[in-house]
């Protein structure tokens, strides 16, 4: 995952004979147990997943053209698998440019988003012919008109739903949004669409998009009657990865794109699904180091377990930290209700308030699902710890779909090597 990209090859360990990656991930857990070494919390990621995913996206929506937004998850093997796929990318800095035009990403399908970006992050993007490129503000819009003159870009629209959710300003008004097309115009910087965002938390998607897409309309016919050719609108992320909230989403949004943004318009309509993609994709496995039993009334009897383990919320389970639930994992062994802690006895490092767990001994496995989203990978206990190891899948039947999708093992996918199912020395 988040780490590993500056590793230039790596192993994908392909399973064949109808096995699956809950009949692997034991195996890996029983090289664990069997080791001498310390126990160490490992990732594993099935690549199949993201082929699935996207075989899912556009059956659903083939309308809209995917852009994966690399701070979800920036493994090189999760870029290369999308690249070759044809996704386009969304970076929100300099390294992250630097590593999708490294698996030969085309400029024209990479966009540099970020409310504020850094001088060296603009004059990057223009070195590298990375024209399109987001902005929300004036101050931004002068910068980039003095550092990367042919940009072309993508003003961020606010919406309702967004703003409910984060209580925080995020993008520009409509009104303000006229104002940045007369000053983008005076400055001869090429405007030429509209993002903008719709949380996977939002409870009415239609009236959400009812908004968001006839406030985009607004700026498109303000931007035409400036002279600009507007042609892109990005929907934003808010996918979670499940099928039927895409279809909700499909739903929402297909009337009001047949309306104010008819295919005939020649407008591209892009969404940023990172979650959508990889959440499912990866599994973490984390060791119990650490148990305690505690009464929660001092005249009952009503005790609990904490359970620690070695990985906490400064660490893979940062997106705690943003408010995001962690759910109970399984387990590798009639429960009762315990809690789940990291290392760092911080009281903040409360990774599972209640979960339903058998008796678990110090040494127990335990494995997260839907772990395949990076958030605050920065923050960690220990800042000079290595990248959590992470063991790539793909079953044989996944394979051959991605073959036939051109995903090929010449050209993008070069560093991938594979290791069948039986040949493994765990």
């Amino acid at each position: 995952m988040k780490g590993l990209a500056d590793q230039p090859s790596y192993i994908i360990e392909l399973l064949e004979g109808g096995v699956t990656l809950e009949d692997h991930i034991p195996l890996h857990l029983t090289f664990a147990l069997d080791s001498q070494v310390e126990k160490n919390a490992f990732v594993v990621g099935d690549l199949g997943v993201l082929m699935r995913q996207h075989l899912c996206w556009q059956s659903v929506v083939p309308h809209v053209q995917p852009y994966y937004p690399v701070k979800c998850n920036s493994s090189p093997a999760v870029i290369e698998v999308l690249a070759s796929l044809g996704l386009g990318f969304i970076c929100a800095n300099k390294a992250e440019m630097s590593l999708v035009l490294d698996h030969g990403v085309p400029p024209e399908n990479i966009i540099l988003s970020g409310v504020f970006k850094q001088l060296a992050h603009i004059k990057h993007a223009a070195k590298n012919s990375i024209q399109h490129l987001v902005c929300e503000n004036e101050a931004e819009l002068s910068k980039i008109g003095r550092l990367h003159p042919n940009a072309k870009l993508l003003l961020q629209l606010t919406t309702e739903a967004h703003a409910a959710e984060t209580s925080m300003a995020f993008g520009s008004s409509l009104k303000s949004c006229r104002h940045l097309l007369e000053v983008a115009k005076e400055l001869g910087v090429q405007v030429v669409g509209v993002t903008f965002h719709i949380p996977s938390s939002c409870q009415d998607l239609q009236q959400a998009y009812t908004h968001a897409l006839s406030d985009a309309r607004c700026v498109f016919d303000m931007g035409v009657e400036l002279g600009f050719n507007m042609n892109i609108l990005d929907i934003g992320g808010g996918f979670t990865g499940s099928e039927f909230q895409l279809r909700q989403v499909e739903t929402a949004i297909r009337p009001l794109l047949d309306a104010y943004f008819p295919q005939l318009s020649g407008v591209q309509v892009l969404a940023q699904p990172g979650s959508f993609y990889v959440a499912s994709a990866f599994s973490l496995a984390v060791n119990v180091i650490g148990k305690k039993m505690v009464t929660r009334h001092w005249d009952s009897l009503d005790t609990e377990f904490l359970y620690y383990m070695n990985k906490g919320v400064y660490g893979p389970f940062d997106r705690k930290l943003l408010g995001n639930s962690i759910a109970a994992p399984s387990v590798h062994k009639v429960s009762r209700k315990d809690s789940l802690w990291g290392p760092s006895l911080d009281p903040l490092d409360q990774v599972v308030e209640h979960c339903l767990l058998p008796e678990l001994s110090v040494g127990d496995w335990l494995l997260f699902s839907n772990m395949g989203v990076c958030g605050l990978e920065e923050l960690s206990c220990l800042p000079t710890a290595p990248p959590l190891p992470v063991y790539y899948t793909v079953s044989t039947s996944d394979w051959y779909e991605m073959q036939e999708a051109g995903v090929a093992l010449d050209g993008a996918m070069k560093s991938f090597s594979f290791l069948p199912f039986d040949s493994l020395s765990l």
